[in-house]
């Protein structure tokens, strides 16, 4: 068989197979979905200023909300809904506080602390065996020289990212 008709076979029988209805996908991320199509990620308010020595941060929870969203959607195939989604996300933000974590021979901070701690509950429609209410925290480190205003956009990136990648993979990977 020569190049040219292996060439053409293989996309003849590609396109048999879609039309059949047969959907084949590739998934890199180790996301186990099942037969849920879609999800919602529920607004998390942020309630940081209950927990004693946390402070509230404008736009945190908007912020977190939609970085949860994008890495969902990035990660999978599944849509995005407002209502009904087969996977639910919802939580709130219960912790955002600076700390000193290292002290200097002065007795001063040399270093500080941002921790973000979030309580997610997660649903699925499709596998209820699997839904769960849990906690996830992540700090980020900087020195005490900083501000924190200085480094809040570089913090924030580090937080979301690792807190977001740790509930979906408690709540889809399947490792």
């Amino acid at each position: 068989m020569t190049k040219k008709i292996r060439h053409y076979c293989f996309y003849a029988f590609a396109f048999l197979l879609s039309a059949c209805g047969l959907k084949v996908s590739y998934n890199f991320s180790g996301a186990s979905t099942g037969t849920a199509t879609s999800f919602q990620v529920n607004f998390f308010q942020n309630y940081a200023d209950q927990s004693p020595g946390s402070t509230i941060e404008p736009g945190l929870d908007r912020d977190f909300t939609l970085s949860l969203q994008d890495l969902i959607l990035g990660l999978t195939s599944l849509d995005l809904t407002n209502t009904n989604g087969d996977l639910i996300y919802e939580g709130e933000i219960t912790e955002y506080r600076v700390a000193p974590m290292t002290a200097t021979a002065n007795q001063t901070a040399a270093q500080n602390r941002l921790s973000m701690t979030v309580n997610v509950r997660f649903y699925n429609t499709t596998k209820e065996d699997v839904d769960f209410e849990r906690r996830f925290n992540f700090f980020y480190d900087f020195p005490a020289s900083q501000l924190l205003e200085s480094v809040k956009s570089e913090a924030h990136a580090a937080l979301f990212e690792r807190l977001t990648q740790d509930i979906f993979n408690a709540s889809l990977a399947d490792w």
